[in-house]
């Protein structure tokens, strides 16, 4: 709980930032804008916006257009007293304009530096380059830029400077401008990109250097898709249905028909008198029953999981060690390359501005 100072108690510290060291003077908490700050930007704003508009009559009027559009229009005696009787007062207020601006800028330096605004005295100009650069008369077209931040400082705080109509059109302006310029950037960025990989060498050394990189992943990937993929197939094998129990009948069957096919057996067993045809017939069926036995008992201990999986961790461990001088490989890395690039460069060359409904296309 914050206890009330008395109106004779000295007032409180203000409270050290930890992120200044011992040596650095605490900078004071920025107070919120006060009736007074909003009173002076106003004020601010309205003067700069007066002499920009005067310094633009002036350039437009004085300006050989001018006279070539009074001679067209025939106003050339409007347009004479202007340069003769106004210009040097216009110029003589915009000198005027000048002078108050670098006496206002030299007052808030001042009390920059008093209330110690930055960390050393000398920072007000460099921050405030736009206004210093400002007072000069040639650069005087600079004093737009604080024109405008101080209306966005006041746009901020929820007072409408511009119209909402005018603040749409120049944010989707604004927009526009960047996204054709950050598209055209990207677009050439991926031109020397294929540009430098139509250079062997450097083909080569993109690829050794992604694989080289990315090998635990190529390795996590594979194996995942072994453990998703191969392991389920594999294990179908140990079922007693489906392909287990194909595969162990078409083994029996085979034995069946190698012990029916080997004549010395079936002499042998004809030699024996009344019994060797029946011991003929369970020779064979004994053979089948062995031929699925033996697959089973396979099947069990060859695609135990515990195996099953340190072999796919040994495949995967091998493709992930896969030599890069592969000409297959090289190929597929290619044709991926380019055809990632090819829809990065139709994505980018898509202008969202023509979808919004500021132009009314």
């Amino acid at each position: 709980m914050t206890v009330p100072a008395s109106p004779t108690s000295p007032p409180l510290a203000a409270p050290v930032s930890p992120h200044l060291t011992p040596s650095e003077p605490p900078r004071p908490n920025r107070p919120k804008p006060s009736r007074l700050k909003l009173t002076y930007d106003i004020v601010m704003l309205i003067v700069i916006s007066i002499d920009l508009l005067l310094i633009s009559i002036d350039a437009v009027l004085m300006s050989d257009f001018s006279n070539n559009a009074a001679q067209w229009l025939s106003v050339n005696d409007g347009l004479n007293w202007y340069q003769t009787t106004l210009h040097e007062p216009l110029r003589t207020a915009g000198g005027f304009f000048t002078i108050f601006l670098i006496a206002e800028l030299l007052l808030r330096w001042a009390i920059a530096i008093k209330n110690k605004v930055y960390y050393r005295w000398f920072f007000f100009p460099f921050v405030h380059w736009y206004e210093v650069l400002g007072c000069f008369p040639q650069l005087r077209a600079l004093r737009l830029f604080r024109a405008v931040i101080i209306g966005r400082r006041l746009y901020q705080l929820g007072y409408q400077v511009l119209p909402q109509l005018w603040i749409n059109r120049i944010k989707f302006y604004i927009d526009l401008l960047l996204e054709e310029l950050s598209d055209r950037v990207i677009l050439t960025t991926i031109q020397n990109f294929r540009q430098q990989l139509t250079d062997p060498k450097a083909h080569k050394s993109f690829i050794e250097s992604a694989i080289t990189r990315n090998r635990a992943e190529i390795e996590a990937a594979v194996l995942s898709m072994l453990r998703s993929e191969l392991a389920p197939k594999l294990q179908e094998l140990t079922a007693s249905s489906g392909g287990g129990s194909i595969l162990a009948d078409e083994m029996g069957n085979a034995i069946e028909e190698g012990l029916a096919n080997t004549p010395e057996l079936r002499r042998y067993l004809r030699m024996i008198p009344i019994a060797g045809s029946l011991i003929e017939s369970q020779l064979q069926s004994i053979g089948h029953n062995v031929g699925t036995n033996v697959v089973y008992a396979l099947n069990q201990r060859l695609l135990d999981p515990e195996r099953l999986d340190s072999l796919m961790v040994a495949i995967a461990s091998g493709i992930a060690q896969i030599d890069t001088n592969n000409t297959a490989l090289d190929t597929l890395i290619s044709s991926i390359i380019d055809d990632s690039l090819t829809e990065f460069e139709a994505q980018v060359k898509v202008q969202q501005w023509k979808h919004q409904d500021m132009l009314n296309l």
